[in-house]
C-alpha cells in the first residue's frame, strides 16, 4: 500500500473486516495508543459520510471484571451511530456481528451541552435528562478477540450494537452507583453487578467521558445517548439467545438474536 499513512492502513483492516464478515489480525503491527483514536476517527467519519448518523458515545472498559476478561487497564470510548440502534425487545441481527458479546449497562440521555469543565458527577448529572436500563453488544473486528488497548480503541472500542430499554426514569429517582443488575440468558442468569462497579459510580464514567471529549474537541451535547459501561462481566451471545437484563431502580431491558443481517 505505497504512500498510504499506517492510520489509514489500520482504518482499512478494520473497515475491511466489517465489510467482509471476517476478523482481521490486530492492528497493534500498524499503530500505538497514541494513534488508535485517529483510527477510529477515519472509519467513524466514513460509515457518517456513507450515511449514518452519530447519536453519542460508549465508554467501555470500566468495570475490572471486564479489564481483566480484555487484559486492558484503562477506559476507552467508542462513537454511537444510529444504525447500531435497537429498541426494548428487538430481535437483534447476528449476521452483522462476528463475535458478540453482551454486558448491561446504564445509559444516559443528555438534556444539556457539556461543553464547559471541569467535569465531576454532580456536574454530569446536572446535564442527563433521564438513564435508561441498556444492553450493548459489543463485538470486534480482531480475531479471536486478540486486543490490546489499542486494538479496543481503534476498533470504535468494540462497539456493535445496542438496545435501551423502554423506561426512561429521572436521576431524582434512581441513585445510578446503588443499581444493581442481573443479566440472564435464555432464563438463565449469568452477570451481575452495581452501579460502583463502573468506576465506582457511572456518573463518574460520564464525568471521565466529558473531560476527554472537551479535550479531543469533541464535546458531549443535548440529545447524545451515554452507554457508560457494564457494570459486569460480557457474555458470548449467538443466534437463537434471548437477553434480559433487570436493573433495580431502572427497570428491565430485552432483546433476542436472530440471524439475519
Amino acid at each position: 500500500m505505497c504512500g498510504m499513512t499506517n492510520v489509514e492502513l489500520a482504518a482499512g483492516r478494520l473497515a475491511a473486516a466489517a465489510r467482509d464478515g471476517a476478523a482481521c489480525a490486530p492492528v497493534r503491527d500498524l499503530v500505538g495508543a497514541d494513534e488508535a483514536y485517529a483510527v477510529q476517527s477515519r472509519n467513524i467519519h466514513a460509515r457518517i459520510a456513507a450515511g449514518a448518523r452519530a447519536v453519542g458515545r460508549k465508554i467501555g472498559l470500566t468495570s475490572p471484571a471486564v479489564r481483566s476478561q480484555l487484559g486492558v487497564d484503562q477506559p476507552d470510548f467508542g462513537v454511537l451511530l444510529d444504525d447500531m440502534a435497537f429498541e426494548d425487545g428487538a430481535t437483534v441481527p447476528t449476521g452483522r456481528l462476528l463475535q458478540p458479546r453482551v454486558e448491561a449497562e446504564v445509559a444516559f440521555v443528555l438534556s444539556a451541552d457539556l461543553t464547559t469543565g471541569p467535569f465531576d458527577e454532580r456536574t454530569v448529572a446536572a446535564a442527563v435528562g433521564y438513564a435508561q436500563p441498556a444492553l450493548e453488544i459489543v463485538d470486534s473486528r480482531i480475531a479471536n478477540w486478540d486486543i490490546t488497548f489499542t486494538d479496543t480503541v481503534a476498533d470504535n472500542a468494540s462497539a456493535g450494537l445496542f438496545v435501551l430499554g423502554a423506561d426512561r426514569v429521572k436521576l431524582a429517582d434512581v441513585v445510578p452507583r446503588d443499581v444493581s443488575m442481573v443479566l440472564s440468558v435464555n432464563g438463565e442468569e449469568r452477570s451481575t453487578g452495581v452501579g460502583a462497579d463502573c468506576m465506582g459510580d457511572p456518573l463518574t464514567a460520564l464525568a471521565w467521558l466529558a473531560t476527554t471529549a472537551v479535550e479531543l474537541g469533541d464535546p458531549l451535547k443535548a440529545g447524545d445517548v451515554v452507554l457508560s459501561g457494564s457494570l459486569g462481566p460480557v457474555v458470548p451471545v449467538a443466534a437463537g439467545d434471548e437477553v434480559e437484563a433487570t436493573f433495580t431502580g431502572l427497570g428491565t431491558v430485552r432483546a433476542r438474536f436472530g440471524e439475519d443481517a
